[in-house]
């Protein structure tokens, strides 16, 4: 997604339309953080439970 982005804003500012492609690029780089911060909260998500929460089980 944030490849689409910065192609738009290439052809915005290609096209002189400045104010268009700084917003297209300001999403992209946020599109790349969101990506970047996915793995850790996906890990705390993922961590095993304790074996106390399973003790009763039948």
């Amino acid at each position: 997604m944030a490849e689409q982005h910065y192609e738009q804003a290439r052809l915005n500012a290609e096209a002189g339309q400045m104010s268009e492609a700084a917003q297209l690029i300001l999403k992209a780089l946020d599109q790349e953080r969101r990506a970047g911060s996915v793995g850790p909260q996906v890990m705390q998500l993922i961590k095993p439970r304790s074996v106390s929460a399973w003790g009763n089980r039948s």
